[in-house]
């Protein structure tokens, strides 16, 4: 195998949500990788200020202010990408989110609204991706970033858990489907990862937590999700599509299991020290 096959030389990558967090890590690193770069973002200045980032490495950088949720403004978006860039090559379905809520507590209209982002937009974005890249008939990699809590009960994650569920299969499903035109669909789903938005986690005490639930010891980072996002877009994944890749640490692996010490045990307590049984290997 050629070396080679990581890099992405030239390559047209579309991030939806690039403006922060990982969509930002992805798109950096993609423009390492060689990538030419459009950052889909619904902040506008958040989504320039990176691009002008891509173009620092060399690489263009372009970017769109853009709603996933909207049809038309998606559509918009990738035909500029093709006007401007020549092409759609890689699409990386990042745009999401959710806020905490019991779902009790929940109504229609919360609801409504976590599923237009995470799944709506999904819907629109590798629909009007995916149809230029048949239109090509260079082939293409398509990549969602889901979550572990798709794979997992997400308590007061009720819709994201749901929505990302469904990504999950909804990969495997456009897989399937785009196959025959050489498209490549897979999804990458990440626990804890240290941007921004989980800048509450830095406390010591929250810092010892995470390193008893996380098997490797610490958050993740956007690099890290980065680097399965570079992995699954190039040449080095070739015959991989379909597939869920979890970026977690281990946690997915844990299965509950949290170490104490040296040993790990489903029974923690504040103390350290549990009667409750343990499971030290072996």
């Amino acid at each position: 195998m050629d070396p080679s096959s990581v890099l992405l030389t030239d390559k047209v990558a579309v991030i939806t949500g690039g403006g922060d967090g990982i969509g930002k890590g992805i798109a950096l690193t993609y423009a390492k990788f060689g990538a030419h770069i459009v950052i889909a973002d619904l902040n506008p200045a958040a989504g320039e200020a990176v691009a002008q980032q891509v173009r620092a490495l060399g690489r263009k950088g372009l970017a769109i202010a853009t709603d996933v949720r909207n049809r038309e403004q998606v559509q918009a978006m990738v035909q500029r990408t093709v006007a401007e860039l020549g092409g759609v090559d890689i699409l990386v379905n990042n745009a999401g989110g959710v806020r905490p809520k019991e779902f009790m507590d929940m109504d229609e209209a919360r609801w409504r609204r976590s599923v237009e982002l995470n799944l709506i937009g999904l819907f629109n974005c590798t629909h009007a991706a995916a149809r230029e890249m048949i239109v090509a008939g260079r082939g293409g990699a398509i990549i969602n970033i889901s979550s572990i809590e798709g794979s997992r009960a997400g308590p007061l994650y009720s819709v994201y858990s749901a929505c990302k569920a469904g990504m999950e299969n909804f990969t495997r499903t456009t897989a399937l489907e785009l196959s025959r035109h050489r498209i490549r669909v897979n999804s990458i789903a990440p626990d804890m990862i240290d941007t921004p938005h989980t800048a509450e986690l830095h406390t010591p005490q929250a810092q010892q937590a995470i390193a008893r639930v996380i098997p490797l010891g610490r958050m993740g980072t956007t690099e890290d999700v980065a680097g399965a996002a570079v992995y699954l877009a190039s040449d080095l994944a070739a015959w991989v599509t379909g597939i869920n890749l979890h970026v977690d640490g281990g946690t997915w692996a844990s299965g509950g299991w949290i170490r104490q010490g040296d040993s790990w045990t489903l029974f923690p307590d504040s103390t350290g020290v549990v009667d409750s049984p343990k499971q030290s290997g072996g």
